[in-house]
C-alpha cells in the first residue's frame, strides 16, 4: 500500500467536492467536512489490536474500513492532506486537562496549526466532543460559542464549553513536534494501564441534528442543542450505535471487554 496520500478517496470519505486550493476556505470547508464524516473512536484500543500511525495504516482504516479513530490519527490523516494540498502547518502537543489536574497530564494530544498571512489557525479534528469544526484563531481574543483560547505566560490554553460554561481543555507552548514524539505518546494512550484509553469506551460522532457521545455505558444524543440521556443495555445495543451513528458495523464489539463495564470484562 502506497505511503502517499490518496487525495480523491479521502475527499470521497469526508464528502468534499470544494475547492482543494490552499486558502483558508477551503481549509474551513475540509475541517469541517473531516469531523462531520469520521467520528472519534477508541475501539481498536480496547480490542488490543494497537493503533499504527503510518500513512497506509490511517488510511486503510480511517477512509478505507470506514472507521474512526482519536487524536493521534484524526492529526496525522488530516495533516498529510493539508501538507499534499499545499497549505502551510505544523504538528503540536497538548497536555489535556480537561479531566486530569494540570502537573499530572501528560503530552498525549495532538493538534495542528495551519498559517496564513502570518496568523496562526488552531486545528484539532480528534478532540472528541470537543472538536471545533472551524479552524481557530491562535489569538487571546478569540472565543466562539463552544471554544476560547486563553495566553498564560508561554502556554496556550484552549477552554471548551461544558455543561454550560467555559472550562479548560488541554494547555500547549504550540512548540513543533517531530513524528516519533507522536510515536511515543501513542504507545503509551494505546497500551499503558495508566490511560485513560485502555479502561473506558470512549466515542462521539457528529450527526445531521448534532452529536451521539458515548462514555461507557452512557450515552447522551443531543439533536438541536437539547441533550438526552440513555444507556447501552448490552453489546448488541452498541453495535447498533456503531451502525445507526458511526458508519461502520464492528462484529467484534459482541466481545468486546471494557474495564468500566464490569458485565463486559
Amino acid at each position: 500500500m502506497s505511503d502517499t496520500i490518496d487525495l480523491e478517496s479521502y475527499f470521497a470519505r469526508i464528502q468534499w467536492r470544494g475547492l482543494r486550493t490552499p486558502t483558508f476556505e477551503t481549509l474551513a470547508g475540509i475541517l469541517n467536512a473531516h469531523t462531520r464524516h469520521i467520528p472519534f473512536e477508541n475501539l481498536d484500543v480496547l480490542f488490543g489490536r494497537g493503533v499504527r500511525l503510518d500513512l497506509a495504516s490511517l488510511q486503510n482504516k480511517l477512509i478505507r474500513n470506514h472507521r474512526g479513530g482519536y487524536c493521534f490519527e484524526h492529526a496525522s490523516l488530516l495533516g498529510a492532506v493539508l501538507d499534499a494540498l499545499g497549505f502551510q502547518i505544523a504538528r503540536h502537543a497538548a497536555r489535556v486537562i480537561l479531566v486530569s489536574p494540570r502537573d499530572a497530564a501528560p503530552r498525549t494530544h495532538m493538534f495542528l496549526t495551519v498559517v496564513f498571512d502570518e496568523k496562526r489557525y488552531i486545528v484539532d479534528p480528534g478532540f472528541s466532543a470537543y472538536s471545533s469544526p472551524i479552524p481557530l484563531l491562535l489569538d487571546d481574543r478569540t472565543e466562539t460559542l463552544t471554544h476560547r483560547l486563553v495566553k498564560e505566560g508561554a502556554h496556550w490554553i484552549l477552554h471548551v464549553r461544558r455543561d454550560g460554561q467555559f472550562q479548560p481543555g488541554w494547555i500547549t507552548t504550540c512548540e513543533r513536534e517531530n513524528a516519533i514524539d507522536f510515536e511515543v505518546a501513542n504507545h503509551f494512550v494505546a497500551t499503558s494501564p495508566a490511560s485513560h484509553f485502555t479502561k473506558l469506551l470512549m466515542l462521539s460522532a457528529r450527526t445531521p441534528e448534532g452529536r451521539v457521545n458515548v462514555l461507557n455505558r452512557d450515552v447522551t444524543t443531543i439533536r438541536n442543542g437539547e441533550p438526552q440521556a440513555s444507556q447501552l443495555t448490552d453489546r448488541s445495543s452498541l453495535r447498533a450505535l456503531l451502525r445507526a451513528h458511526f458508519g461502520f458495523d464492528e462484529p467484534a464489539v459482541e466481545r468486546l471487554r471494557v474495564t468500566a463495564i464490569p458485565e463486559w470484562t
